[in-house]
């Protein structure tokens, strides 16, 4: 008797947002550890930087079914979308997913995934559930945050706010973030505060407000001028493929648009590197966002900086595929200085 391929229809679809280094990867890591063990969920990633260092973080083995796709190298909405449509097809047909979850870059557009998520034929395919925002309320205080466009979108379409690092917060912030919400014309979205980087998976389930075609939120507020995808995005491979480590040494890739810029390195497996030189190196830096896996002669570990604080923890892991590292930061001179020093104090020869 011959196997039928199952049909893809109405996949429980969310999308998880947020500015750079909010906690959006973390979340989801949080929210696969709690995947009912016979479903299949997906994960769409998308990166600023060109490496997909969000990926190797979420990347495990899909007997558990979980099945990652990546498009690296900027907003994945761009050229009317194709690329994401490419990766978006080729991860629904290879894990015939029962929940898919979206993850765009903290600086792009969030509202043009939507709509491409919403064209009439993914009607059938897709099944759009809540938008999840995630906010570290103490970004408020910058005033280069209250006014980034895509920081204010990812607000407007979403269906739950999602408060992250409050424990680390020294009071409550919560009226400042209502104060802000009233300003930018936001009203009654439910706000959800998760809990050292952990939320109820039950809010995946509810609606969207964007889930009938005959809705018009999607057009309910008005951005200060149309988006212009050749200079305010970034720029987007036209290839999905996140590129391949070297057998020996280590390539080097850069990205630059609408004033941010992104270094990052992809280096061959047999390459080890210092443990101590890895902490020496990184634990000075102040890049707006940085983030790697690496392997040392202590294992491989994983490194996250924020808000000029580096955390690093061991994976329990002997080998991995291969290291990457990258970073991103809005000032240039900062880009390429940090660049260089990283290569001189890490030992990253070019291949």
């Amino acid at each position: 008797m011959l196997e039928t391929t199952p049909k893809i229809e109405q996949v429980p679809t969310n999308i998880i947002t947020g500015a750079l280094g909010v906690g959006k990867t973390t979340l989801i890591q949080a929210l696969l550890e709690q995947k009912p063990k016979h479903e299949r969920w997906a994960v769409l990633v998308n990166e600023f930087g060109e490496i997909g260092v969000d990926g190797a973080l979420l990347t495990t083995p899909e007997e558990d079914g979980i099945f990652i796709k990546e498009v690296p190298g900027g907003c994945m909405c761009c050229t009317s979308g194709l690329p994401m449509q490419i990766a978006l097809n080729l991860l629904l047909a290879r894990a015939k997913p029962h929940r898919l979850l979206i993850e765009p870059t903290g600086l792009g557009h969030p509202r043009e995934v939507l709509q491409t998520l919403s064209e009439e034929h993914y009607k059938e395919v897709l099944d759009i559930r809540a938008t999840l925002a995630l906010i570290d309320i103490r970004k408020l205080a910058d005033k280069r945050w209250r006014a980034h466009q895509p920081f204010q979108e990812q607000l407007e379409i979403a269906d739950h706010i999602v408060v992250t690092k409050s424990d680390l917060y020294q009071q409550d912030l919560t009226p400042q973030l209502n104060e802000y919400l009233q300003d930018i014309g936001i009203s009654n979205l439910p706000i959800r505060y998760a809990q050292q980087g952990k939320i109820d998976p039950q809010i995946l389930l509810s609606k969207s407000k964007y889930q009938e075609p005959s809705d018009q939120t999607m057009h309910s507020h008005s951005h200060s001028a149309p988006h212009d995808h050749e200079s305010s995005h970034p720029k987007t491979s036209d290839s999905i493929q996140t590129i391949k480590a070297p057998e020996t040494g280590s390539i080097k890739v850069e990205n630059n648009a609408d004033g941010y810029y992104s270094y990052g390195w992809i280096c061959a497996p047999t390459q080890i590197f210092d443990f101590r030189s890895v902490m020496d190196t990184l634990s000075p830096l102040t890049v707006e966002r940085l983030k790697g896996i690496l392997i040392t002669e202590q294992g491989v570990l994983t490194c996250n900086l924020i808000d000029g604080c580096l955390s690093v923890s061991m994976t329990g892991l002997e080998q991995a595929a291969d290291s990457r590292l990258e970073f991103i930061t809005d000032d240039k001179n900062l880009a390429e200085q940090t660049s260089q020093r990283i290569e001189h104090l890490l030992n990253l020869a070019p291949n």
